[in-house]
């Protein structure tokens, strides 16, 4: 029985020793040889006095000591914190210092970047150092752990940290049952088996590149890591590696539909997954003309509940724009403020419930009231209702039970008196094919509420906004036509790899929105 999370190495490594798990660079490990590593990191952190529910941080890019590190700590009973190596170093100093962090294992290089935030971290007791001229991290004649009955699987196992509007990351505190009923679930409808090659191109510390490890993992399939460069970098790797199964966010399928794929780099992959936001039409359907015997899946998920609906590639040609209906082991229900549930058609916000939903954020008990509250329709006579998490994501469902994303609660752009979803008019930006990126924003209009305007990145050399907006015109009601066009080479992005919606929408409105469309 699979209760907590490095028990999905330890069953892998039992039933299959001699089995690839993890490729880094020119290195393989089968899972006997993770298994010790994952031991030997255990044992470490036991030596170093951690205790059952400390927090261990991991600030390193993908390498093997990463995912010993990480699956180590959970061993060892205490709580690991994988950090975005993208992040700068006070987001850093301030995850450190926030969830209390006990032990910190990054590299020499990182580490010294840090020194100056290390001073504010109180509970930081131990460095552990991996690559540089110095010992192992965690050396081969270090003492191991076995896996021990240690708790239960509501325990806590990790806390991830997303970006927040303001630069200082939130801590989703995430128990033994949510990761590994995420990975059961998942691997489920993704059909992953021991045969699959899964390339983790996410960062580890983004639920959605965590799990490529756990899905793998708990099916015993083999896993490659790769720090992403280039998208020449990751067709190379499906390539040499036979990848089976690639999972992405919307400004990575972009930038990959745009890349030559030889047939020895598309003739294994059996799926492609997206999430992290709606992908754009057009490249949908690039991707599916490069990937031909590959089936589609469209995810939607938030770090809160990990993951919570899927589109059958079945209805992929019926109805490309929807996020399809819960996964396993969750239920979805679209409500109005109040609680009832919508009428099919009805826009309301995305409720998830069941075994998914997170324990809540660190710390912060004011924003965990806000997000996690009782499920909408439970019974008023059990007297500990159910937490469920509340979204903030505007969905509409269908007479079949099929839901389609809207909008952020907080993204939606009110103008002239309408609700106007971005991504209605980002979708409409890419159907003109004259762009690669593009980000609608909101921003203040004493006359109309606010203004739309387009951030965009030209898909050629250059971007004519004239050109743009007269087709815009032909394809949206006036009211959705952007005031204007901001022409960009790149738009900014979170350490996830998603558009930085907040930042966009905070340096258009300083720039002020221009003039209203004729």
């Amino acid at each position: 029985m699979r209760t907590r999370i490095h028990h999905l190495v330890a069953q892998a490594a039992a039933a299959r020793p001699d089995a690839p798990a993890l490729t880094h660079r020119d290195v393989t490990l089968t899972y006997a040889q993770l298994w010790d590593a994952v031991s030997r990191a255990a044992g470490a952190f036991a030596a170093l006095g951690v205790r059952r529910g400390e927090r261990v941080a991991v600030y390193l890019d993908k390498r093997p000591e990463t995912v010993s590190a990480v699956f180590g700590a959970s061993l060892a009973g205490g709580v690991f914190v994988p950090v975005n190596p993208l992040l700068k170093a006070r987001q850093v100093g301030h995850i450190l210092g926030d969830c209390d962090v006990r032990v910190l294992v990054t590299t020499p290089e990182r580490h010294d970047q840090l020194r100056d935030e290390l001073d504010g971290c109180k509970a930081l007791e131990h460095v552990v150092l991996v690559g540089g001229e110095g010992p192992a991290a965690f050396p081969s004649d270090a003492a191991r752990i076995e896996v021990r009955d240690l708790g239960v699987d509501t325990d806590l196992a990790a806390i991830l940290y997303t970006s927040g509007s303001t630069g200082r990351p939130k801590g989703v505190v995430l128990s033994h049952r949510n990761l590994v009923v995420g990975a059961e679930s998942v691997s489920h409808y993704l059909g992953n088996t021991a045969a699959d090659v899964i390339l983790a191109a996410l960062p580890l510390s983004f639920d959605a590149g965590f799990s490529q490890l756990t899905t793998a993992f708990a099916v015993g399939a083999h896993v490659v890591l790769h720090n992403h460069l280039l998208p020449a970098d990751l067709v190379r790797l499906c390539a040499r590696h036979r990848v089976t199964g690639l999972t992405g966010v919307p400004p990575l399928w972009i930038q990959l539909a745009g890349a030559e794929w030889p047939d020895e780099a598309t003739a294994h992959l059996r799926y492609f997954a997206n999430t992290g936001g709606r992908m754009p039409r057009a490249t949908l359907e690039r991707l599916r003309a490069v990937f031909p015997a590959a089936r589609p899946y469209l995810m939607y998920g938030l770090t809160e509940a990990f993951r919570s609906t899927y589109l059958d590639p079945a209805e992929v040609d019926r109805r490309p724009d929807s996020i399809g209906r819960a996964i396993p082991n969750a239920e979805i229900l679209v409500v109005r403020p109040d609680g009832t549930e919508c009428a099919p058609g009805e826009p309301g916000e995305l409720v998830h419930r069941g075994p998914l939903v997170a324990l809540g954020y660190w710390n912060d008990p004011e924003r965990t009231a806000e997000r996690f509250r009782p499920a909408p329709g439970r019974d008023p006579g059990i007297p500990t209702p159910e937490p469920a998490v509340w979204s903030g994501d505007l969905v509409v469902r269908d007479d079949e039970g099929f839901l389609s994303f809207v909008g952020r609660t907080d993204d939606m752009i009110k103008t002239s008196g309408y609700r106007v979803s971005p991504t209605e008019v980002e979708e409409a930006a890419y159907d003109t094919g004259l762009v690669r990126d593009a980000v609608a924003v909101g921003v203040p209009d004493d006359r109309l509420g606010q203004r739309i305007v387009l951030v965009a990145s030209p898909a050629g050399p250059t971007l004519d906004e004239a050109e743009l907006l007269a087709l815009l015109r032909r394809a949206l009601p006036l009211y959705m036509v952007p005031a204007r066009v901001d022409v960009r080479a790149d738009l900014p992005r979170s350490p996830n790899g998603k558009f930085d919606r907040p930042a966009l929408r905070d340096q258009v409105a300083a720039t002020g929105a221009g003039a209203a469309p004729a």
